[in-house]
């Protein structure tokens, strides 16, 4: 929301053209003010929830060689007490309090009760060499198998299948040619229309997509073809104008 005022406030427009924009910005700056306190809430107990994945010590995808090493080195010295010891002082530190706190209250009574029923469980990655400390890496070999098996059976759709399409064409073929002449009897102009149409479909979701990863860049786009389509429209207004001018001049 800050990154989309941070763009509204670029138009600098008084004309009929930008009156929506600056409606909207009034509307997001109402939306901050009333949430800047619950954000600000959030942002706390995001920065308390990576301190506690630091007391953890997950291991980091580095990419230079060196930090490899040096996170290998790390890795040798851990163990399960020094890990728990870094977690219990965190959890004495953090003990939020306040009536708007509620993000870092819910995050506090859920570590809690979490460390006090799997602490011991948790720890044992510490000890034993080679053991990973989640199974990050086996759920998402898992999950792949999954929806592979999910799309080449069509017992259920997933969110992958919505990047091919809306609709799945199933061929019937003894082998390579034999399935290359099959696609080829659909007409270029057919494919180009069907083709269109799944753009057409799929430009909403992909919007939002680059709003929720870039939403500055998103609305500066925006922003940017608004201002085009308002210097286009006075242009033509401009050129009307004289226009008519010189057609009454003529008469």
């Amino acid at each position: 929301m800050e990154a989309i005022a941070q763009a509204l406030y670029q138009v600098t427009g008084a004309d009929k053209e930008s009156h929506y924009l600056r409606q909207l910005l009034e509307r997001v700056d109402r939306v901050l003010a009333k949430n800047r306190t619950l954000a600000e809430d959030l942002l706390a107990a995001h920065q308390w929830l990576r301190q506690i994945a630091d007391c953890l010590h997950y291991p980091p995808k580095p990419s230079k060689a060196q930090d490899r090493s040096a996170s290998h080195e790390l890795e040798k010295h851990l163990s399960s007490q020094m890990v728990a010891g870094e977690m219990e002082a965190l959890i004495r530190q953090f003990r939020p309090t306040g009536r708007c706190q509620p993000a870092q209250i819910s995050l506090d009574n859920a570590l809690q009760k979490r460390w006090g029923l799997y602490a011991e469980e948790l720890l044992f990655c510490y000890d034993i060499p080679g053991l990973p400390q989640d199974n990050l890496q086996l759920e998402t070999l898992f999950g792949r198998l999954r929806r592979h098996q999910r799309r080449i059976s069509g017992r259920k759709s997933t969110c992958e299948l919505r990047d091919f399409g809306q609709a799945q064409v199933l061929f019937m073929a003894e082998n390579e040619t034999d399935l290359l002449r099959q696609i080829q009897r659909v007409p270029w102009a057919t494919y180009r229309q069907y083709r269109q149409r799944l753009a057409e479909a799929e430009a909403p979701r992909q919007f939002f997509r680059r709003l929720h990863h870039d939403a500055l860049g998103t609305a500066q786009t925006l922003v940017s073809q608004h201002t085009a389509r308002r210097n286009a429209l006075a242009q033509n207004k401009i050129l009307a104008v004289q226009s008519a001018q010189n057609g009454l001049h003529t008469t």
